[in-house]
């Protein structure tokens, strides 16, 4: 039985307005008395009783605009009040908001309409800060109010789907952008940078035995599709000859295995050696591929005492940086070597490489580069920028490069081991600057004017792109924390229209519908108007970011909108649509493994501020604000997320299951991977398909690159064996992929009726209102629900009369809130009987029967 909404608590509201409490009962008697003594319009100064019934019917409509707490405390004024001559309530309005004004009355006008107090109301609170108009603004708020029917909310969903087919006409096929990217990002340089003085004769032979294996392993690691050279550099110290030995880049592991053979441990007057001009002949070898690597294995630090090494002046031919017979620095050859992209792995031997380590992470660390000392480094925990840990910052993921320390220790038969998953490291790094470099956008002419941006901001909670944008066009941020209470500091007011996914109950062949095709994948119109802040709290690549509430609910959000207006409503329509499949992909893959919390994504609500004087429409998008650590679990370009040594992340297992589930489900067509979010809540998903046409406005799906990138790193766990999962990466390689061929039907599973929450709920577990038959709500948007209703003026003709009204609940419909009773609103004609009664929804579920398994061939 479902239970009852709880008592109506009253709470702030979202109003940011600063007129106080008896300024607007003050404005609102002085209104009330004028409109009870204005004649009608060719009459007489006697007034009728209807005429006087028309005017408190007014005034109470008028009354109605105020929030509850106001309205109810206001005194009954009795209907003989009189004055000579009534003041127009605008001026009054103006008079209470700007004491001092005296704008004159203007005698015999209307009673204020709600068109003119809502025009009112948002010319103010968009012009309150002069350096921040919202130039979105129509001129006609009358189309603001007015109820989108059910044939104008097709019409106009049919219209977005010509502009995302216009948009998908103009975009190059994938194959032309995506073909041989797998390839082009896993064909690697691998150098190798060795000492070769005589402590070291044990590591030159285990690089020699090991050399082919450790290329046989590479190429097999990513297919065999890629192309593999290896150079090599040996370095001894300046007074042996000679100093440094150099082959250059070779496709033949036998032609390496052969030099390595050639050289000689010997050498090594004092303890520090030549390393810098070890790697000046590095700097010099013929690099070419995207994937660079070099493998520096040594036991002894460069010379230059107090700056990379511990030794002591005294213990160094040449203690003075610069003072060895090159003229050499440290410096300068790092950067040259970011400069060239390159990852470099140091495969520590004993401590006296410490110093080195650190000073040259510091110089990767500078540049934005991942950096990874080793906990038994004395320096553990020192690089300059505050990476020294395990995990990789996000803005390694933007620079896309690393700098490793690695232990390789005495016995070097970890050598292969260390130096294929050096290579697996920076191959990820290289698919993901060149998946980046894909998704760049380019900009659009802007030369009529249209398209150029408002200055409001806009994006995700927390702005997750990767990339760099140039800093001296960068906006300010918001440095503090959100005043989500605090009265004006939510100072934009936005009002939109736009589209919403319109998903609610998952039913047996939902995900297979989905999947079949993007027609299948409904939405919504809705209208909206959104309270934001004018100063963005963070910025990406391409997008802006503002918090922000909307008018009837006390929920967070952030707003979205492009830096340069050069994506459009149809991207942004895609990447809803995109986030919707994700979410029904979840829906089945929860019910399967009934996990608590549920796995789940936020929906996206793609919005168009409404346009003016030929102005182009801004595009933005509306998300819940998530508060708390943001996690990345995988990319779609072989990120994995690694969980310390010993301490398994139970949901990022989930995560990487969840990804192989989207490849098997959908029997190889699809893949969701690119997962990010705070607990169990994820947004900004990839799509990975295998149908070019699917899709195509995405940037971030690789098509089958995607699919390959995923599974040279996947390690299946023991979420994907419970599900049965199937299909591996062997299976890839060949082309002879093999599925689960039956899954099992899931109870019935729902998302919430909010159109702009849609979180995962079980059906047994969802809120049921009497008031709302057929609409389920999460535990956040429940109490909103009752909390929000108040007693409304119908405003059709007749006798005055109150009904009970859910503000909320019309905004979480994308619905202007409606001035009449439900017995006085018209029908909508264009609505068919089965829609109006909730029956296309549950019928189709009752229609299909039962089911005990589902067949994953079937779509």
């Amino acid at each position: 039985m479902a239970s009852k909404p709880p008592a109506y608590n009253s709470s702030e509201s979202v109003s940011r307005s600063t007129t106080s409490r008896d300024e607007v009962r003050l404005m609102a008697e002085e209104m009330l008395r004028a409109s009870l003594t204005r004649s009608p319009r060719g009459s007489g100064s006697t007034s009728t009783t209807a005429t006087s019934s028309a005017s408190t019917s007014k005034a109470r409509s008028l009354e109605s605009e105020l929030p509850p707490s106001y309205r109810r405390s206001m005194p009954a004024l009795p209907s003989s009040s009189r004055t000579p001559m009534a003041p127009n309530p605008a001026d009054l309005l103006s008079r209470v908001r700007n004491p001092g004004s005296s704008r004159p009355p203007v005698v015999g006008s209307e009673s204020i309409t709600r068109e003119s107090l809502s025009r009112d109301k948002a010319s103010r609170s968009i012009t309150s800060d002069a350096g921040s108009s919202w130039s979105s603004w129509t001129s006609s708020s009358a189309s603001s109010t007015a109820t989108v029917t059910a044939a104008d909310a097709k019409a106009r969903v049919r219209h977005l789907q010509r502009e995302v087919e216009k948009a998908q006409a103009n975009v190059s096929p994938r194959s032309a952008r995506t073909g041989g990217l797998f390839k082009e990002a896993c064909s690697t340089d691998l150098l190798f940078l060795i000492d070769t003085t005589s402590s070291m004769y044990s590591y030159i032979a285990a690089a020699k035995k090991q050399v082919q294996s450790i290329v046989s392993d590479i190429k097999a690691t990513f297919f065999n599709e890629a192309e593999v050279r290896v150079a090599v550099v040996s370095y001894k110290d300046h007074s042996d000859n000679p100093n440094v030995e150099f082959l250059d880049f070779t496709p033949s592991a036998e032609q390496v295995s052969q030099f390595l053979g050639r050289l000689n441990a010997y050498g090594g007057r004092d303890t520090p050696e030549d390393v810098l001009g070890g790697i000046n002949q590095a700097l010099n070898a013929s690099w070419k591929q995207q994937t660079k690597c070099i493998i520096h294995i040594a036991d002894a630090p460069p010379h230059g005492a107090g700056v990379l090494h511990d030794l002591g002046r005294m213990g160094d031919d040449y203690p003075s940086p610069g003072s060895e017979p090159h003229k050499l620095t440290y410096e300068p050859l790092v950067k040259k070597l970011i400069q060239l992209k390159v990852n470099y792995a140091l495969l520590r031997v004993n401590s006296l490489t410490d110093r080195m380590a650190l000073a040259f992470g510091n110089v990767y660390a500078a540049s934005s580069a991942g950096v990874k000392l080793l906990p038994t480094n004395t320096y553990y925990g020192q690089v300059s920028t505050g990476i020294g840990s395990s995990s990789i910052g996000a803005s390694a993921l933007h620079s896309g490069l690393q700098f490793e320390e690695m232990e390789l220790g005495i016995t070097y038969s970890h050598l292969r081991h260390l130096v294929v998953k050096t290579v697996s490291t920076s191959v990820t790094r290289t698919a993901g600057r060149m998946s980046l470099e894909l998704s760049t956008t380019p900009k659009l002419s802007t030369a009529s004017g249209k398209g150029k941006g408002r200055g409001m901001a806009t994006d995700l909670s927390s702005i997750r792109e990767d990339g760099s944008s140039d800093s001296s066009t960068e906006p300010s941020l918001e440095s503090g924390p959100p005043h989500w209470d605090r009265p004006g500091w939510l100072d934009e007011t936005l009002v939109v229209e736009g589209f919403c996914p319109d998903m609610v109950l998952q039913t047996a062949n939902s995900l297979n519908e989905m999947m079949h095709s993007d027609d299948n994948i409904k939405l919504s119109v809705t209208q909206l108007t959104i309270h934001a802040r004018s100063k963005p709290f963070a910025a990406g690549s391409v997008r802006l970011a503002s918090y922000a509430r909307t008018a009837a609910s006390t929920s967070k959000f952030v707003v979205k909108s492009f830096k340069d207006g050069s994506k459009m409503l149809a991207h942004i329509a895609e990447d809803m649509r995109i986030q919707a499949l994700c979410k029904s992909f979840a829906l089945e893959f929860n019910g399967l493994l009934n996990i608590e919390p549920p796995i789940d994504f936020i929906v996206t609500t793609c919005l168009q501020s409404k346009a003016r004087d030929g102005v182009e429409a801004d595009c933005l998008s509306l998300e819940p604000y998530i508060d708390g650590e943001y996690v990345k679990y995988n990319s779609n370009s072989m990120f994995v997320k690694e969980d310390p040594l010993g301490e398994p992340d139970t949901f990022n297992q989930i995560a990487q299951a969840f990804s192989h589930f989207t490849f098997e489900r959908s029997w190889g067509h699809f893949l969701v991977n690119d997962l990010q979010g705070v607990g169990h809540l994820l947004t900004d998903p990839s799509i990975q398909t295998r149908d070019p046409d699917r899709f195509t406005l995405s940037v971030t799906n690789l098509g089958d690159a995607g699919f390959k990138f995923f599974f040279a790193v996947h390690e299946c766990n023991s979420f994907c064996r419970k599900l049965e999962l199937r299909s591996n990466r062997e299976m890839l390689v060949s082309g002879a992929l093999e599925f689960r061929e039956r899954w099992p039907t899931i109870e019935p599973t729902v998302c919430c009726s909010n159109k702009l929450c849609r979180s995962i709920i079980r059906l047994a577990d969802s809120q049921e209102s009497t008031s709302f038959p057929g609409h389920h709500w999460c535990s956040a948007c429940w109490p909103q629900l009752q909390s929000s209703t108040i007693q409304w003026i119908c405003s059709a003709p007749g006798p005055d009369h109150e009904f009970d009204l859910s503000k909320f609940f019309y905004e979480s419909q994308g619905q202007i809130t409606p001035r009449k009773c439900p017995e006085h609103t018209e029908r909508d004609k264009t609505v068919s009987s089965a829609a109006a009664v909730g029956g296309s929804l549950w019928g189709r579920l009752k229609a299909g029967g039962p089911k005990r398994s589902i067949s994953g061939r079937a779509w």
